[in-house]
């Protein structure tokens, strides 16, 4: 007799009976169409392309792979996926859980790790949410100024010839599904050194910052910052004559600063802000510890995740790379309107937001990520061909 297989049982994911799903599949033509009306000539192709393809993800009849086990015989059908990378909760998870996996295990080293959020004002999320470069040179000015005060701290003590390492997860939303690019880096909470030439490298564990240090890096980051945008005239206050994004894609730029605003930008509602239901009491904007603020920049680095809990930096390093919807959190009423509940009480009380569905898919249009622009970064000795990456890394 054949050997039984103790492997689980692969069971199909339904996309179908989603919420999600179901509202795209009765409304994504009338919205591509209501858009191909309006001034701009609609969306650019790559939003449109996943949008189509996330309604093939998954079904068997657009295409799928027969699969038979050599040692129990049994087979199945795997339908294909659309590795989408902003609208899909599916391939978004799997993403999630294989990105995070990848990370702990051969990655990022069995040492201190520290997240460092960077947040920033308005009109500049609008120009990072488009231009690949700017959003490049303004995150190695933020890692530089953080990497600048790690190999101070250190040297203070003494410690020569250091380096350092981060990785650097770039995210485009918020929780309440508005476009929201601001930066999520786990900087290892030391510097590596080097005794010898033939020595292995040695880690030295630094002290966590204190909120002055905080405020002092913050002011760093702000000041060279606003120098890089004035070099290239990209200060709101000297406004470029053209903005190439309002150019190129007119439409998909409009729906990008209403969202910012989280407000809406088309249908009978346009300009206005998102329905919210508020269940909650007022949320008390309270200073936190490790956290500055400064002309709509902000940073926060209490989250530290200790040597050796690899369980803890999975879950954060998870939570970092999430996709932008959560299914579980979408449901629909019976007045045909769609419900989305917030992780956490906004500071007005807010717990649900209640979409039409028309305006959920103009909030997702926004989040999708173009084509070549790397959500991904790694940094010091952990970019992929550091001298001492291969000495450091998890084998």
């Amino acid at each position: 007799m054949p050997a039984v297989c103790s492997l689980p049982t692969y069971q199909r994911r339904q996309p179908e009976e989603s919420v999600l799903y179901r509202t795209l599949e009765a409304h994504l033509d009338t919205f591509l169409a209501r858009t191909s009306e309006q001034e701009g000539g609609g969306l650019p192709s790559f939003v449109i392309r996943e949008l189509r393809a996330y309604l093939r993800c998954g079904r068997l009849e657009h295409g799928c792979v027969h699969v038979r086990c050599e040692r129990c015989e049994e087979e199945m059908v795997v339908a294909f996926s659309c590795k989408g990378r902003g609208v899909c909760p599916s391939c978004g998870g799997r993403r999630m859980s294989e990105l995070a996996a990848h990370l702990v295990d051969h990655v990022i080293p069995d040492v201190p790790v520290r997240q460092w959020v960077l947040s920033l004002p308005w009109s500049l999320r609008y120009q990072l949410a488009f231009e690949p470069a700017l959003c490049r040179d303004v995150l190695a000015i933020f890692i530089r100024v953080v990497f600048g005060w790690l190999r101070r701290t250190a040297a203070r003590h003494g410690i020569r010839d250091r380096q350092c390492g981060a990785v650097t997860v770039i995210q485009r939303f918020g929780s309440a599904l508005n476009l929201n690019v601001h930066v999520h880096s786990l900087v290892l909470d030391g510097v590596f050194t080097r005794p010898t030439p033939t020595a292995p490298p040695v880690f030295h564990a630094r002290p966590a910052p204190t909120d002055g240090e905080i405020a002092t890096i913050l002011e760093q980051v702000h000041d060279r910052v606003g120098r890089l945008l004035r070099r290239r005239g990209r200060m709101p206050e000297e406004p470029s004559p053209t903005d190439p994004v309002a150019e190129q894609m007119p439409l998909l730029a409009g729906f990008a600063s209403a969202s910012i605003q989280e407000l809406l930008a088309s249908g009978p509602r346009a300009g206005h802000p998102v329905r919210r239901l508020r269940s909650a009491a007022a949320v008390v904007d309270e200073q936190k510890p490790r956290c500055a603020r400064l002309e709509g920049f902000s940073l926060h680095a209490n989250v530290a995740v200790p040597a050796q809990a690899r369980d803890a930096l999975e879950h954060l390093c998870r939570s970092l790379l999430r996709p932008p919807l959560a299914l579980e959190r979408l449901t629909d009423s019976s007045q045909g309107q769609l419900v989305y509940e917030l992780p956490h009480p906004r500071r007005d009380g807010s717990t649900h937001l209640v979409l039409d569905p028309l305006e959920l898919i103009e909030k997702l249009v926004v989040l999708i990520p173009a084509p070549r622009f790397h959500l991904l970064r790694f940094h010091g000795v952990l970019a992929p061909h550091a001298a001492w990456r291969s000495e450091g890394v998890p084998r």
